[in-house]
């Protein structure tokens, strides 16, 4: 083990036996009012020092992860070595011998802890599979695995008639050129970084696979399934229920769709959507297709004043706090990578829009690219909603480890939930944004329809079964682009401009299988989720058609929200959901708020043939 590392795991481990016997928060937990108190003291010394240990380690890997993605040069061996090092520490201490047979015999003595206690020592649990110690070895490659992934598709070049571009001019080029084959180049080199990663995924997947095995998990993705407390059967049957809820709505968007992209580009309507006639690169928002008369976000977001990299974050955060949460803290300002990078800088950074915790208390920071664009506008209130997550579970009723959303769906869907609100017309006009002179409602609603209900199928159809079956079923490598194009076929109803053998593999260029491996699922739940909140409040609260609320300076809102957000993961996610909104997860929020649009897409797609399936 690099001697750096050995120093830091003796200093941790030393730390974490002669720990303090207070708790997490500097006062001793509260004792269960019965029962046996030695044990109960034990539980209360355990988890006081585990969670000291445990905040250190995770804030000084979060500090080396934010080092690297926001300043990614190919090659940079220190900061690669830095990486390596917090992590292994992080997962020397969380996976050690110690701390799995501590939570194991604390938690079958279920009966005698407090709720609190044993949703951290579940936590504990759960972390721990991440980075067994049993197999030491495979963690520390697993480690160097992910790093060397990242490097290469963060650090990527891309070429589009030999000259280089970063996928923000290759997202630009599918918006708005309509030359064929300009669209079908930038495609093409949106998808060249996933041969390259083929092999070193392949790894990832053994190595991911052999160590929570170790610790009694099936496979890697059963493993982040069980952080929502469900199995991976469970939560696949649950997202079928959704898809299935929502297919009759993406058949009338489907063939609404080949259409008009067939008369927009003249070439005869085809069964499947060639992939390079969409916007986006994995057909999972088309809302670029359409710009509905009277309405112009762009354009009222150009005229603002100053950097537009902070000027429109800014405006999301007075989204926010007109809610009555509190402002953002200077540190954020200080410390956060808004501003895309220029091509000849010299590096590169992730792109991909993120909100970051370093220390799980109040060093939150934005990890973003923003223009004076609707994506930017839409991106800073999704991830200020996560980092307003973050701050709001930061109290002393929530221990370290649960800090954060009640699921990892929950937590981005209370940023997915602004996201939509924000762009209604109401909202727009109170929050005193010029963007909307007499929109046609259908319009609008079509193209929420075309950014939320294509993209649930992408994520809990097509990206959710590919883990599945890498992980669970062991999808053979050779098989990867073919199986990933027929779940594109069957949930997306789209196919490759020409037919994409074993040469490539088009499943890694997407940044979700390389930065959250397991969790293709979380952003389908999250938009689910999103929208039967948004329900709940337009209905219950500010009694108001949920297709135009203002949610603009409503404190009420803002209270409805923090009585979710400030109990971090001390609650079940499910049993909140039923609680905040009286539903289990369901696409009935989603299918009325889309139905009026389905029954006008019926009468456009009068004489034209369907090619989706009905499941």
């Amino acid at each position: 083990m690099h001697t750096k590392i050995f120093h830091g795991l003796l200093v941790g481990l030393t730390l974490f036996v002669c720990g303090s016997s207070l708790g997490a928060f500097g006062a001793p937990r509260q004792d269960a009012g019965g029962g046996d108190k030695a044990f109960r003291a034990e539980v209360d010394k355990y988890l006081g020092r585990y969670e000291a240990t445990y905040r250190r380690l995770y804030t000084e890997w979060q500090a080396a992860r934010w080092a690297v993605y926001t300043h990614v040069v190919p090659g940079d061996i220190e900061a690669r070595t830095n990486l390596l090092a917090s992590e292994q520490l992080l997962r020397a201490f969380t996976g050690n011998v110690e701390n799995v047979e501590l939570s194991r015999a604390y938690l079958e003595r279920r009966r005698e802890l407090l709720p609190l206690e044993r949703r951290e020592l579940d936590r504990i649990s759960w972390i721990a599979a991440g980075g067994s110690q049993i197999v030491a070895d495979l963690v520390e490659k697993r480690i160097a695995g992910d790093a060397e992934v990242g490097e290469t598709f963060h650090g990527f070049i891309y070429q589009v008639d030999d000259r280089s571009v970063d996928l923000r001019e290759i997202d630009r080029i599918l918006r708005e050129e309509t030359d064929l084959r300009l669209r079908r180049a930038a495609w093409d080199a949106s998808k060249e970084v996933g041969s390259q990663l083929r092999a070193p995924l392949v790894r990832l997947r053994w190595l991911r696979n052999e160590i929570v095995r170790a610790l009694g998990q099936r496979d890697y993705f059963a493993w982040r399934v069980a952080e929502y407390g469900l199995g991976a059967a469970d939560l696949l049957h649950r997202v079928d229920f959704v898809l299935r809820d929502l297919r009759p709505l993406q058949i009338e968007l489907h063939t609404w769709l080949r259409y008009e992209l067939a008369r927009r580009y003249g070439q005869p309507v085809p069964d499947l959507i060639p992939a390079h006639w969409l916007p986006s690169r994995f057909g999972e928002d088309e809302s670029a297709l359409l710009e509905p008369h009277g309405f112009d976000l762009d354009g009222a977001l150009s005229r603002l004043p100053g950097d537009p990299s902070r000027a429109v974050v800014e405006l999301a955060q007075r989204t926010w706090t007109g809610l009555g949460f509190e402002p953002l803290p200077p540190t954020f300002w200080g410390n956060s990578s808004l501003a895309p990078v220029p091509l000849d800088a010299g590096f590169k950074k992730s792109e991909q829009p993120s909100g970051w915790f370093i220390d799980l208390d109040k060093d939150v920071r934005a990890l973003m690219a923003v223009g004076a664009d609707e994506r930017s506008y839409r991106d800073a209130h999704h991830v200020l909603g996560g980092v307003q997550y973050d701050l709001a579970s930061s109290n002393a009723n929530v221990p370290y480890t649960l800090r954060g959303g009640a699921s990892r769906a929950f937590h981005q869907a209370v940023g997915m939930l602004l996201g939509i609100a924000a762009e209604q017309p109401r909202f727009l006009t109170s929050a005193g944004i010029d963007a909307i002179n007499g929109p046609d409602p259908m319009q609008l609603l079509l193209r929420e329809a075309l950014q939320y209900a294509l993209f649930v199928p992408w994520s809990a159809g097509t990206m959710a079964h590919f883990e599945s079956e890498l992980y669970h079923d062991g999808l053979a490598p050779e098989k990867w682009n073919a199986r990933y194009w027929e779940l594109v076929a069957h949930y997306q109803g789209i196919a490759p401009p020409s037919p994409r053998d074993e040469r490539w593999c088009d499943v890694a260029a997407d940044p979700d299988l390389v930065d959250h491996p397991g969790d293709a699922y979380d952003r389908a739940i999250a938009c689910v989720l999103a929208f039967e909140i948004h329900d709940h409040i337009a209905r219950k609260i500010l009694y108001q058609d949920p297709h135009d609320t203002d949610y603009w300076g409503r404190r009420d809102v803002g209270n409805y929200l923090k009585s979710i957000v400030r109990f971090g993961a001390t609650v079940d996610w499910r049993a909140k959901l039923r609680e905040k909104t009286g539903y289990d997860l369901s696409g009935r929020a989603m299918v009325d708020y889309f139905e009026p649009l389905r029954k006008w897409l019926v009468e456009q797609n009068k004489g034209r043939k369907s090619t989706l399936a009905p499941y």
